[in-house]
């Protein structure tokens, strides 16, 4: 299924853009995470770090995306948009109570100080955000170390919780630039990377009735190993598609782009040798090659080599800052989201309903036991018990997801992931692929949020035949929504192929049919107040 935050015309979509890593190439965790973090630790060790932090593996439940951490004391954040904490972690250690309020009197943070707090908002970070974790814990606990509020002593030496941030960042740099990564990855891709017999169905459909654009920040050499993986299935996979080159299903291919920065001012466009890797001197200035690939550039020659403007796009990353954020800020175009984690946080929301269940019923509860009082009564209701509760109920929702809770919210709070996805992202879903399972003329529609007086206060509501005498007219005029109107063109028959099939165990790549309108209604939120295209006059 495919979730909606703004309204979206499929049809008027003119081009369709995507990133390539953990987008169109989805790497298989935790094995891929599990291989980075080795690299880190070897890359570490390798600069004077203590050899005894090599006994540290990966544990995929305890990170997750969009974690903040904080430079100066080494801990590990989840907040709020505005920067109020849900979660504190000392290495593996959760604060409570008074410890946090000693790190952070005011249990907030000042988001915009960008140098002592840093957001983990990739899954690249995921490996990331573990190691701080794994680091603090091996300093704290190792008797050769002297704790202090900001880092660790040792002797005459004072190794600060920033100096532990600027090493882990310049070590991952180092993984992922060095290239070690990559060859690890190349040698057994088969055990690092998804594989999925339908992406080439799904982008040859794209390309009937619009432009396709690759824009990477992955070098040409390991961009073209990859996706020839991809798009290789004369190994025995069953392809939908007739095989051919995988540049062919691209009008424009990028790489080496900087995001963010090609969303910007970007870099001088050169074009790339593909028999070499090579790139040719000089800057591109001719018109779109067939099949061509370039390096650098920016959003805007994109647009311009594409003949396509703003909201003709609709571009599909797993990025929400380098992807989604930047590219709707700076560009206008629409955004699609990758989400992988939202198979399992669908699962534990489905699975685990008589919990979020009893926090709402908490919450009414709470409110009914002042609903008779005013600024005159004398009378204080003991609610200790029922803010025990909440605590309780709030902390068992959170240890479904993993150890550091949902991606998406702390109770009912929301995360600051949570308020980034619905402020910048249109649409969003598991994978791109569900798009498969939608016609090229449908309507993402996404009713408007409600405001706190608007949910409270309900409106007078139409009974049955009231309501079915309001839309009479309408059936009359248009026919019942079930009903075949028109011709069966080719998406309409795309569109059947694909009825009655039911999401598999995973969630990520699965199959299903497009909801109604009226289902689509039931779980869209449009939080950022913009007017978007809804697909009226």
């Amino acid at each position: 299924m495919i979730f909606v935050n703004r309204s979206l015309a499929l049809e008027k979509i003119k081009c369709f853009g995507f990133d390539m890593d953990y987008t169109l190439a989805m790497y298989k965790s935790p094995d891929y995470e599990e291989l980075a973090f080795a690299l880190l630790l070897e890359h570490l060790v390798s600069i004077g770090y203590p050899h005894e932090i090599l006994a540290y593996k990966y544990d995929p439940t305890f990170p997750t995306r969009g974690l903040v951490f904080d430079a100066l004391y080494g801990n590990l954040l989840k907040v709020d948009s505005h920067g109020n904490l849900l979660v504190c972690a000392h290495g593996f250690r959760f604060l409570k109570g008074a410890e946090i309020l000693h790190y952070y009197p005011n249990k907030f943070i000042q988001r915009d100080d960008m140098k002592r707090f840093h957001i983990l908002n990739t899954l690249f970070n995921l490996t990331e955000a573990h190691l701080y974790a794994c680091l603090v814990d091996f300093f704290t606990n190792c008797s050769r170390y002297v704790n202090c509020d900001t880092g660790y002593k040792h002797g005459n030496l004072f190794m600060s919780f920033r100096s532990m941030f600027q090493d882990v960042r310049e070590a991952m740099d180092s993984v992922h630039l060095s290239g070690c990564l990559k060859e690890k990855t190349l040698e057994n891709l088969e055990k690092y990377v998804v594989k999925d017999p339908r992406v080439p169905l799904l982008l040859s459909r794209m390309k009937e009735v619009g432009k396709v654009f690759l824009a990477t920040n992955s070098d040409y050499n390991y961009t073209d190993a990859i996706m020839s993986y991809l798009f290789d299935f004369s190994d025995g996979h069953k392809a939908e598609t007739p095989q051919r080159p995988w540049r062919s299903y691209f009008d424009l291919i990028v790489v080496d782009t900087r995001k963010p920065l090609f969303f910007a001012e970007g870099t001088v466009l050169r074009q790339v040798n593909t028999d070499t890797g090579k790139l040719r001197i000089g800057t591109y200035t001719g018109p779109l090659q067939h099949c061509a690939v370039y390096s650098g550039g920016s959003s805007d020659v994109v647009c311009d080599l594409l003949g396509v403007k703003g909201k003709d796009i609709l571009y599909m990353g797993d990025h929400i800052f380098g992807d989604i954020l930047k590219s709707k800020k700076r560009q206008g175009w629409r955004t699609f989201l990758v989400v992988p984690e939202l198979a399992r946080e669908l699962q534990v929301w489905t699975e685990k309903s008589e919990l979020f269940e009893e926090l709402r019923s908490l919450d009414l509860f709470l409110a009914e036991l002042y609903q008779h009082l005013d600024s005159g009564s004398s009378e204080r209701p003991d609610i200790s018990s029922i803010k025990r509760r909440i605590q309780k109920v709030t902390h068992e929702m959170d240890m479904c997801y993993g150890k550091m809770g949902s991606l998406f919210r702390c109770g009912s709070r929301q995360t600051l992931f949570a308020n980034q996805l619905m402020r910048y992202a249109d649409l969003y879903a598991a994978s791109f692929i569900n798009f498969l399972y939608y016609p090229f003329s449908y309507l993402f529609r996404a009713p408007p949020v409600l405001m706190a007086h608007e949910s409270t206060v309900e409106h007078g509501r139409l009974d049955a035949g009231e309501a079915g005498t309001t839309l009479a007219p309408w059936l009359a005029q248009h026919g019942h929504p079930g009903q075949q109107v028109g011709g069966r063109g080719p998406r309409s028959r795309r569109a059947e192929e694909s009825q009655h099939q039911q999401p598999d165990a995973s969630g990520v790549l699965c199959p299903l049919s497009p909801p109604t309108p009226s289902q689509v209604a039931g779980v869209c939120r449009d939080s950022s107040g913009e007017e978007e295209d809804d697909g009226e006059a």
